[in-house]
């Protein structure tokens, strides 16, 4: 009697960073092994993956609002991120590889904003349901290296005009939400050259077994 083969395992990996550590340049990186490996790879960004999340990630980076009011939109729009992409993703076996995710959240509006966060943890109990990336990959880089970077690459959105005050409280909001997970998180150090990081994150995945 034949029996169904079991499903492959599917894998959710998250990169993180403030605005300006270079952690897009590097996500091709790992989609290319990725694939190379022959793996399903869904790749994918927060806010946003959706429609529904494209047209909430507009609003919350070029619309005024306050804290509260960017927390609702993020959560919401990862909610339908979650249920649309990421979740079906999973349950297939694909590799699922998003650009942001809750600890930006965290670090933005928890670090940045200084909004509450008790309010944001309880926001990420009701959306998430208990799902949480395998790997974080935090790419971490002084502010004022960062907003140098940006200065040269385009015009800043609404979160990238902040000040150094502003990203120094993300990039410690981010450095203290590792300490609380660690086994979730690598600290990739984005100071380091381009070819020098894209080889701190593949060691990093070949180390995890996720190469």
């Amino acid at each position: 009697m034949n029996q169904t083969p079991p499903q492959r395992a599917g894998r959710f990996i998250t990169v993180e960073g403030i605005d300006g550590a270079g952690k897009t340049t590097h996500v091709q990186a790992v989609e290319d092994a990725w694939r190379s490996a022959g793996r399903d790879v869904v790749r994918t960004r927060e806010p946003g993956g959706t429609p529904l999340a494209e047209r909430l990630r507009d609003m919350v980076l070029h619309e005024p609002m306050d804290a509260l009011t960017e927390s609702l939109l993020v959560f919401a729009a990862r909610r339908d991120h979650l249920h649309t992409v990421i979740e079906p993703a999973l349950a297939r076996g694909a590799w699922v590889l998003c650009d942001r995710f809750t600890d930006a959240t965290f670090a933005y509006q928890g670090g940045g904003r200084g909004f509450d966060m008790t309010v944001l943890s309880q926001l990420e109990a009701w959306v998430q349901q208990g799902r949480q990336p395998d790997l974080t990959l935090l790419f971490d880089l002084p502010p004022v290296v960062a907003a140098e970077r940006l200065r040269q690459a385009r015009q800043p959105d609404r979160f990238e005009a902040q000040d150094g005050h502003f990203f120094e409280r993300v990039r410690q909001a981010y450095l203290q939400r590792m300490a609380e997970q660690p086994h979730r998180f690598a600290l990739i150090d984005a100071q380091q050259s381009p070819d020098q990081v894209r080889e701190a994150v593949l060691q990093t995945l070949t180390a995890r077994g996720l190469l």
